[in-house]
């Protein structure tokens, strides 16, 4: 059984920065594709970044393109997301997701393990 562990989220001001981290324990090979995704109060969760477990294949949302950036440390087993330039928009449960699928997508339902969370906000 996969398990996902995120940390680093925090409250923040508008246009400040944070990284979020996510260790994968135990690793496994059969992962083939990771994803942040983010579900603020009231909201549908929604895909963020993601990344293949070769480093390549990345993939992220629209309004966070140019801000965010995911990342991962195979070394470590840590998925990484630096999210720079933050709005109150951003303001949400911040997920991290893996999948054993290879292709790159940002579809919730497309992924099998799942994180517990940790909250990011912004304040204006």
């Amino acid at each position: 059984q996969v398990q996902l562990v995120e940390s680093g989220g925090g409250s923040v001001q508008a246009g400040g920065s944070l990284r979020l981290s996510c260790t994968v324990s135990p690793y496994t090979g059969n992962i083939n594709y990771m994803g942040w995704f983010r579900q603020a109060p009231g909201k549908e969760r929604e895909g963020v970044a993601g990344i293949g477990t070769d480093g390549g294949r990345r993939r992220s949302a629209d309004n966070v393109r140019g801000r965010f950036t995911i990342s991962k440390d195979n070394a470590k087993n840590t998925l990484y997301l630096q999210m720079n330039s933050l709005k109150p928009e951003d303001t949400a449960m911040y997920y991290c997701a893996a999948r054993y699928g290879w292709y790159p997508t940002l579809v919730a339902t497309e992924y099998n393990y799942w994180g517990q969370g940790t909250q990011v906000t912004v304040s204006s």
